[in-house]
């Protein structure tokens, strides 16, 4: 089982491209990195846990019932003081999203270590978090703090995807708390850029499983000693929000099912080049049947 935590929002999709301030219709759904992940292990076939804190209000009851529709098991703490957090996506051009977050004193960053069970975190086969969550808040800081050395203690596989914020902190301060915690993660998600925040050299990174993403130029694994490259798939992309968490979850499912570096790489990456494929954060994230779809000889008509 994998657990993961962290916030999860409303998320209100303008269905006109432009500025928002002309957007007169939107969709409503939900979205959030670590929760994105949880539904796509579950889409392939593994199990997941996600905890959070949401508003006692619509948006948190949407919250709990996608996920629990999406059947990730589900712990989700109703806050009576804070509204559950909103995310706001347009198109400002064809080219370019404009995503906006409204969660400063959301329910979601007021969770702290008391609001994690540390008999599932023991119980679990990888705790997955990111470093999104460290940046909300301060009781959000501590979580992950209690969270990594409850794993660490009881020989859970501790996963970070660094999932750099640039509107929540600073590169120097992400730095630091990065460089602070990696040495106690066991397998790291990250860009070219978010590695940098670390290091210099991110394929030297102390960690047993590096991965490094490089969006339409496919993605590497450097693990025992050994750095393995996976070739993207060729897709049409619609949204890229959501990638990295498809492709976290993609290597993530495998790792669980026992498949080797290459089976994880090439699995993650297919899962993020379905994630692009439309509009929403984890809509098109694949379950194991659409996999060979992005095979050479699939063909473009499915019958």
């Amino acid at each position: 089982m994998l657990l993961t935590f962290g916030e999860t929002m409303a998320l209100f999709v303008a269905r006109r491209t432009g500025p928002l301030r002309f957007a007169r219709d939107f969709d409503l759904g939900v979205g959030g990195a670590e929760s994105n992940v949880a539904i796509g292990v579950t889409r392939l076939g593994g199990r997941a846990t996600w905890i959070g804190r949401v508003g006692a209000d619509e948006f948190g009851d949407l919250v709990r019932t996608t996920l629990l529709g999406e059947g990730v098991e589900t712990v989700a703490i109703p806050d009576e003081e804070a509204p559950t957090g909103l995310m706001i996506k347009g198109r400002r051009t064809a080219d370019l999203i404009d995503v906006r977050y409204y969660r400063s004193g959301s329910a979601g960053s007021r969770i702290g270590p008391g609001d994690l069970d540390a008999e599932l975190i023991r119980s679990a086969k990888v705790l997955h978090v990111s470093a999104i969550t460290p940046a909300l808040s301060p009781s959000a800081r501590e979580a992950v703090r209690h969270a990594v050395a409850l794993a660490r203690s009881a020989g859970v596989m501790v996963s970070l995807d660094v999932n750099y914020r640039r509107k929540l902190w600073s590169p120097s301060q992400a730095g630091e708390w990065l460089r602070g915690i990696v040495d106690q993660v066991d397998v790291i998600f990250a860009t070219e850029e978010e590695a940098a925040l670390i290091t210099d050299e991110p394929e030297k990174l102390p960690v047993p499983h590096v991965v490094l993403k490089f969006g339409a130029k496919g993605a590497l694994e450097r693990s025992g000693g050994v750095t393995r490259f996976a070739e993207p798939y060729r897709v049409t992309e619609v949204d890229p929000v959501g990638a990295g968490d498809a492709f976290a979850a993609g290597w993530l499912a495998e790792w669980m099912a026992g498949g080797d570096a290459d089976r994880r790489l090439r699995t993650a990456c297919a899962a993020g080049a379905f994630a692009v494929t439309s509009q929403g954060d984890w809509e098109s994230l694949p379950r194991r049947a659409d996999l060979a779809l992005l095979e050479p000889g699939a063909g473009d008509v499915s019958r």
